[in-house]
C-alpha cells in the first residue's frame, strides 16, 4: 500500500555524509516517493526478437499449412519486417545479463511468455509491410496471444530454464523480473475460413479446455447458453481478439489466480497490458488479491491515451492503486530529443509535480518509445540526451531494446521497430557512443537514491538547459542532488545560485569535488552532457526546506 506523500516524522538531522542519524532534533522527511521499486530503472525485452540462446526450441517446421518461422514482410528500398518466431528466449536474455546490468539496469520486463498458438493466424486482412491493426498471416510471436494463462510457451523456454529458474538466475545477478500480464483478451478468435487449434480457446492450469470462441463474431456467441462462450464478452474490441468478460467471477478467478502463480514463479513486479480496456472495478479485486498475499507488489498499466487526467485514474487507490507508462512524458520527449531547438520547458509542463491527477507522479514508467509505437527518430545525441533527463528527473525509467544503440530508430511496428536483435549485433553495440553514455548516467541513479526516490525541484527548464534539484531526506539518507543537463551542439556554463549550499558537493560524472562558497555552484557542461553534483548532509537552509515542504503538501 502506499505511503502518504507527505509525512513528518521525529527524525534526528545527520551532519556527515549519508551517516544514519541520531536522536537529535525533529525534522520533515522530504522525498518524492516511497515505493520500493522506485529504485529500479528497467530494460524492455520483446523476447522473440532479443538473442536465441537456444536453438532447440525454435520449432522451425511448426505450424502445417500455417507456418509460424520467420515470415518476412517486405517493404521498399529492402526494407522488411516480421511476423514469425524468429528465436529469441529466456536463454537469450540471461547470456546477456551483464550486458543489460552494465548499462546500470536492475529489472528487466520481458514480453509475455504466456503459450501461444502454434499456428498463423488465417483470419483477418493479411498484414502487409508497415499495415496497422490486422492480424492476418502474423503469429504469437509477441505473447499478448494467451492460450493458457497458466503455461509457458515452448518457444521461449529451455529444458533447463523454465521460468522459475530464469527469475533465481537473474536474482543471483541482481536483477528483478517485471512479467507482462493481459486481462482484456486472449488470442484472434473469429473469421478463420476454417476454425484453428488454439485461437479463440482458453485453458486451465490442468490443460482443460475452459473457453471456446468457435471462430464465431462476438454477436453470435452465446454465454448464458454455452458455457465455452461465458468467458467472452458477446461484442468487439480490439481487432479479432476475443475480449474476456471481466465481470464473471469464474474468468476473474482464472485471472487473478494466473498472476498469483507467476508470483510464485518469481515475478517481482507487473505490467498490466491494455489496462484502460478493463473496468476499474476488475483492477481493484486484481490489486487487493494480491497485495493481500504480497504487500506492496509494485504494477505498471499501459493506457494509450496522452490525457494525463485519464490515464491517471488507474493509480487512485479506489481503483487499485496501479502505476501507469507515462505516455504524456513520452509524447513530450519525442518532440524534444528528435528537434534541435526544442525546449526543455515542454518536459516540465508534463512532469505534474504539485497539483497533478496521479496519485503520485514519481512512480509512473517514464519511456520515449516501446514495442508499439515508432521507434524514436532521433540522433546519437538525441538518444544520449533522452537517457540524462530519463535516469535523472522523477519517475522510473524504461528503455525499449536496442535504443542503447539507436536500432532501426524511426521506423514502426510492421515497419522494423521489432526486428530481431541477435548476439552479433548486442556484440557489437558494446561501444556504440549512445550506450557508453548511458552506462554513465545509468550508473549514477543506481548509485544514487536522491535520483531514484527524491523530490524534484526544478531551477530553471529553458530551451537546451535543465537545472534542477532531487532531493532525499529520510533516517538513513541524507542528500541533495543538483543536475544541469546540456542538450545544445555546444559546452554551455550553467549555475545555480539559489538554496545552494555552501562547502564540498562531489560531482558524480568526473568524481571531482567542488566547493561551494557564497551559495552560488557554476559548472561547464559538454555539448549533450550532463553534472551531477551531490551532498550527503542535511538541508540547512530553512528557506529550502520550507520550499520543498511546501512542494511536498501540493504533490
Amino acid at each position: 500500500m502506499k505511503v502518504p506523500l507527505f509525512a513528518v516524522s521525529l527524525l534526528a538531522a545527520a551532519l556527515a555524509s549519508g551517516c544514519r542519524s541520531t536522536p537529535d532534533k525533529p525534522v520533515t522527511e522530504i522525498y518524492g516517493t516511497k515505493e520500493p521499486f522506485a529504485a529500479e530503472a528497467i530494460y524492455f525485452v520483446l523476447t522473440d526478437r532479443f538473442v536465441d540462446g537456444d536453438a532447440s526450441n525454435n520449432y522451425e517446421q511448426q505450424g502445417g499449412e500455417y507456418p509460424t518461422w520467420q515470415l518476412r514482410l517486405d517493404g521498399p528500398d529492402g526494407k522488411f519486417a516480421n511476423v514469425g518466431y524468429m528465436g529469441g528466449d529466456l536463454q537469450g536474455v540471461l547470456n546477456n545479463v551483464h550486458y543489460i546490468k552494465d548499462m546500470g539496469f536492475s529489472a528487466i520486463w520481458l514480453s509475455p511468455i504466456l503459450d501461444n498458438p502454434d499456428q498463423a493466424f488465417s483470419g483477418d486482412e493479411q498484414i502487409t509491410y508497415g499495415g496497422q491493426f490486422k492480424d492476418g498471416g502474423k503469429t504469437g510471436y509477441h505473447g499478448y496471444w494467451a492460450t493458457n494463462f497458466y503455461k509457458a510457451d515452448e518457444h521461449l523456454v529451455s529444458a533447463d530454464l523454465d521460468y522459475a529458474a530464469f527469475t533465481r538466475a537473474m536474482r543471483q545477478h541482481g536483477l528483478k523480473t517485471v512479467f507482462d500480464i493481459v486481462a482484456n483478451h486472449g488470442s484472434p478468435s473469429w473469421t478463420m475460413p476454417a476454425d484453428q487449434p488454439g485461437f479463440g480457446e482458453l485453458y486451465d492450469q490442468q490443460g482443460n479446455l475452459v473457453a471456446d470462441h468457435m471462430n464465431l463474431a462476438p454477436a453470435q456467441l452465446n454465454p448464458d447458453g454455452e458455457p465455452l462462450h461465458a468467458f467472452f464478452h458477446p461484442y468487439p474490441d480490439l481487432v479479432k481478439l476475443s475480449n474476456l468478460n471481466e465481470h464473471n467471477p469464474a474468468v476473474q478467478d482464472y485471472l487473478i489466480n494466473s498472476y498469483l502463480y507467476w508470483i510464485e514463479q518469481g515475478a517481482d513486479a507487473f505490467r498490466i497490458d491494455t489496462i484502460r480496456h478493463v473496468s476499474h472495478d476488475f483492477w481493484r479485486t486484481m490489486a487487493e488479491r494480491i497485495r493481500a498475499k504480497h504487500p506492496q507488489f509494485y504494477m505498471f498499466g499501459e493506457s494509450f491515451q496522452y490525457d494525463a487526467n485519464f490515464i491517471a485514474q488507474h493509480t487512485l487507490p479506489k481503483n487499485g492503486g496501479i502505476s501507469v507508462l507515462d505516455f504524456p512524458m513520452q509524447k513530450a520527449m519525442v518532440s524534444v530529443f528528435e528537434n534541435s531547438g526544442s525546449d526543455y520547458a515542454s518536459l516540465d509542463e508534463v512532469l505534474y509535480l504539485t497539483h497533478g491527477p496521479y496519485h503520485n507522479p514519481y512512480d509512473l514508467t517514464t519511456f520515449y518509445d516501446n514495442h508499439d509505437m515508432a521507434r524514436m527518430n532521433a540522433s546519437d545525441e538525441g538518444f544520449i540526451d533522452a537517457h540524462n533527463w530519463l535516469f535523472t528527473a522523477r519517475g522510473i525509467p524504461v528503455v525499449y531494446q536496442g535504443s542503447e544503440f539507436g536500432f532501426m530508430r524511426g521506423t514502426a511496428e510492421h515497419a522494423g521497430n521489432r526486428n530481431f536483435i541477435g548476439q552479433q549485433t548486442l556484440d557489437s553495440a558494446v561501444d556504440h557512443p549512445i550506450r557508453r553514455a548511458l552506462t554513465v548516467v545509468g550508473d549514477i541513479r543506481r548509485s544514487t537514491p536522491a535520483l531514484q526516490r527524491g523530490l524534484q525541484y526544478n531551477v530553471s527548464l529553458k530551451g537546451d538547459h535543465a537545472v534542477f534539484f532531487r532531493v532525499l531526506e529520510e533516517r538513513d539518507v541524507q542528500q541533495t542532488v543538483l543536475v544541469m543537463l546540456n542538450k545544445g551542439d555546444v559546452p554551455a556554463r550553467l549555475t545555480a545560485t539559489k538554496f545552494v549550499a555552501d562547502g564540498q558537493w562531489q560531482e558524480l560524472v568526473s568524481d571531482d569535488v567542488v566547493t561551494v562558497s557564497h551559495g552560488e555552484l557554476s559548472a561547464l557542461v559538454p555539448a549533450h552532457g550532463l553534472k551531477v553534483f551531490v551532498r550527503n548532509q542535511a538541508i540547512t537552509d530553512e528557506d529550502f526546506r520550507a520550499a520543498l515542504v511546501a512542494r511536498m503538501s501540493r504533490q
